[in-house]
């Protein structure tokens, strides 16, 4: 089968001729394993199964200062520990100026200038377009976490008009890139934490779902996939991101949901991308161990398609070279 072939059976729930995977890396993470194989350019040899197109317009993140960043909203992030993403250091958001502030423009072109073509010829590449912090996320970097908390719950006007504002924001993002040849959406929004919703399942029924399931529909009705990244025990949420209509859920934590166990119950309805331990098997296991971990996963979850397997979020510094390349291993000689 080729790429493209082994995505689309996965999709289906058909049993590809090998469970399709894909692996990201934080910045310290790829410099050790990179030192291990004696190769900086192992990341382009790792048979990656998507191709990730962001939606940012260029030139969306500049560095301010030293070590911190801001991006195309104006959230200003410090990255003098966390290099990959950082820590927000500005609060850009009030009741008092919701109604003034200024979104980006969803209509710059340079945001879509490596998509492909609508009617492209059929290759073995499967395009998938990112909107990172797109709800829940992108409103807590704007107004303060605890300060949206606290709103949901005792200004819920504001809570709604700021979540209304970002997702007319993402659905001019979402016509646009799906005007073009992209396969997939997706959506990273963190809700969990690791024993449940950051904000409960009632307060995320009211704010969260209505609108996600409207971003999702704008998605499904161009024939396009949908994708969503959450962290955390969200798995309560299953059947309702199921009637919404996804497609995908990542990063799917072993260790705070059953993998096993949630492929019993929605693997013929729901796909998972992730499986793979960050915060037990990489950084503590040793590589046989690994390897018997990443073969089971495959091996049962991954049987009659559904599975994308990866770790179960960017690879992270503590994760051990060698139990790294035991993953690879398996992956790549299916």
């Amino acid at each position: 089968m080729t790429n493209r072939e082994r995505i689309l059976a996965t999709l289906r729930h058909e049993q590809p001729d090998r469970t399709p995977y894909h692996i990201g890396f934080t910045q310290v993470a790829y410099a050790k394993t990179a030192e291990y194989f004696g190769d900086p350019d192992f990341g382009a040899k790792l048979g990656n199964c998507f191709t990730m197109l962001g939606t940012a317009p260029s030139g969306a993140w500049r560095e301010v200062e030293p070590d911190i960043w801001q991006d195309q909203f104006g959230v200003r992030w410090d990255r003098s520990v966390d290099k990959d993403i950082g820590v927000v250091v500005n609060r850009l958001v009030t009741p008092e100026t919701l109604e003034s502030f200024p979104f980006p423009d969803p209509y710059d072109p340079s945001r879509y200038a490596n998509y492909p073509a609508a009617t492209r010829p059929c290759d073995d590449r499967f395009y998938i377009a990112e909107i990172g912090f797109s709800l829940f996320e992108r409103a807590w970097t704007l107004a303060g976490m605890p300060e949206l908390l606290m709103a949901m719950h005792a200004d819920k006007a504001f809570a709604h008009a700021l979540f209304d504002k970002i997702l007319a924001f993402n659905i001019e993002i979402i016509k646009r890139a799906c005007a073009t040849g992209i396969d997939a959406m997706y959506f990273g929004d963190d809700w969990g934490q690791q024993r449940g919703l950051i904000m409960g399942y009632p307060l995320w029924k009211e704010f969260i779902a209505p609108r996600i399931r409207r971003m999702y529909e704008t998605v499904k009705s161009r024939g396009k996939f949908v994708v969503i990244h959450s962290c955390g025990k969200v798995d309560e949420l299953f059947e309702d991101l199921i009637s919404f209509r996804l497609d995908v859920f990542n990063p799917f934590q072993p260790e705070v949901i059953d993998v096993f166990e949630a492929k019993r119950r929605y693997g013929d309805r729901l796909c998972f991308h992730g499986g793979i331990s960050t915060q037990r098997i990489l950084p503590y296991a040793t590589p046989d161990e690994t390897r018997e971990h990443v073969k089971r996963l495959i091996g049962e979850v991954g049987k009659n398609g559904g599975l994308f397997a990866a770790p179960a979020h960017a690879i992270p510094a503590d994760a051990k070279p060698e139990n790294i390349a035991a993953m690879l291993d398996v992956l790549q000689n299916q």
